[in-house]
């Protein structure tokens, strides 16, 4: 049996002084602290802008041969689901559809500069829209005179919708900013899954009833307040013989050839190269087929319609609105963050890279501020358009940069193809 001997030395309090020298420290002033914390150099300027600016930091090591292509190929894959979500969700937020186009621009741009996560697509969110849509829809009703607000005269309901959709955007972006500025980002952290998963379970079944409208053709009133999910109900299954059969057709064709490619990619995602980019297809068929029979006209289908070319003239939120609408602005600005968050984790942890809680808060605020200014709506990040930019092999948000890309030219020069397209 081993045998261990410790022995150490003893020391009178002589010994043990003249041996190790006592450190004097000296106590900083609050004078020196403050000093200290205005004091720049070279180190702290570089560690300032790479927190700021998180995408210099990923821009450095960036594997031009390696990423490059894939980036190509993710930004243009994620840019056109883009474009056909973007025109999607406008309508849950009832707003004309191409609004859409530039919440899927501006606040794009923004993130790429901002933003720490290398995979998510920002944009229009299916659950935000639809809390967007019943603001607006609150503020100017379907049916009935708008709310009394300063800034509404001369304007048509869809640019007095536009400004209420902008404003409420705005403030939503101020929420998310300051809370970005004060550090606050871990309040993502008390969300449980049990409250997400049942707030967009909830979710899911309003935008279902918001869309039937679209599928059976009938035309029903956007409604907003309590049990206005019933109301809306009511109001469809009252009218349901005047359901327009074409319309029904067409969705429940498009549905289920969705449907099944979409089982088909998850089953056989390994063997795969890519994603079959089943709703860019099936929009190419639909925009053909509704232009070649003239669906507008001899089958009385709802089409998308005009779409202006270009951009529109920068615009300032309403305060007024800001008052009406601050109750809501702020489960939209953390819905819209934790969502967001909760995604770029789950990449940022299968790609081995850190996301900050706090500057995504900084990022999604300034990108909803200035998106604002510029007419679009709510953005945060859609589930199936992340894992689309993800899976078809983006490596950075250059894929997203890409994506943006893409949607300006449709505003730009084609969206004239879409016109046909039924709702």
């Amino acid at each position: 049996m081993k045998q261990y001997v410790v022995a150490r030395p003893l020391y009178s309090e002589d010994a043990f002084a003249d041996e190790h020298e006592k450190i004097h420290r000296h106590h900083k002033t609050l004078r020196h602290h403050v000093k200290q914390y205005f004091t720049c150099d070279l180190k702290r300027a570089k560690n300032a802008a790479l927190s700021l600016l998180p995408f210099i930091g990923w821009m450095r090591i960036y594997q031009l041969k390696e990423w490059l292509l894939s980036d190509i190929v993710s930004g243009v894959s994620t840019g056109l689901v883009a474009v056909l979500q973007g025109l999607a969700y406008s309508l849950l937020a009832s707003l004309p559809p191409w609004y859409g186009l530039f919440t899927a621009f501006f606040p794009v741009i923004i993130y790429f500069f901002l933003g720490t996560s290398r995979h998510i697509s920002v944009g229009a969110f299916p659950v935000l829209s639809l809390m967007v849509g019943a603001v607006v829809t609150r503020l100017v009703p379907d049916e009935g005179p708008p709310v009394n607000i300063t800034g509404f005269e001369g304007l048509t309901s869809d640019e007095q919708r536009v400004m209420v959709a902008a404003s409420v955007t705005f403030l939503m972006g101020i929420m998310q900013l300051a809370m970005g500025l004060l550090q606050v980002g871990f309040i993502v952290m008390y969300l449980s899954d049990t409250l997400v998963s049942g707030f967009t379970t909830a979710a899911a079944v309003h935008i279902l009833v918001s869309q039937l409208k679209f599928v059976l053709g009938l035309v029903v009133p956007g409604l907003s307040g309590p049990l206005s999910i019933v109301y809306t109900l009511e109001k469809i299954f009252v009218q349901i013989e005047k359901t327009n059969v074409c319309d029904l057709v067409t969705s429940i064709l498009i549905m289920g050839v969705v449907f099944i490619v979409k089982e088909i990619n998850d089953r056989y995602k390994a063997k795969l190269p890519v994603p079959i980019p089943i709703e860019v297809i099936m929009t190419v068929i639909a925009c053909g087929v509704s232009y070649a029979f003239n669906f507008q006209v001899i089958y009385k289908v709802d089409v998308v319609g005009r779409i202006p070319v270009g951009y529109e003239s920068p615009m300032a939120p309403n305060m007024q609105i800001f008052g009406q609408t601050a109750v809501e602005a702020f489960p939209m600005a953390i819905v819209g963050f934790a969502v967001a968050f909760s995604v770029a984790k789950v990449y940022s942890v299968k790609h081995d890279y850190i996301i900050d809680g706090n500057q995504e808060l900084i990022a999604f605020g300034a990108s909803n501020i200035i998106g604002a200014a510029f007419k679009s709506f709510a953005a945060s990040t859609a589930l199936s358009r992340s894992a689309v930019q993800e899976s078809t092999g983006g490596k950075t948000q250059i894929a997203g940069l890409l994506s943006a890309l893409i949607v300006m030219v449709v505003t730009l020069a084609i969206g004239f193809l879409l016109e046909p397209l039924p709702k």
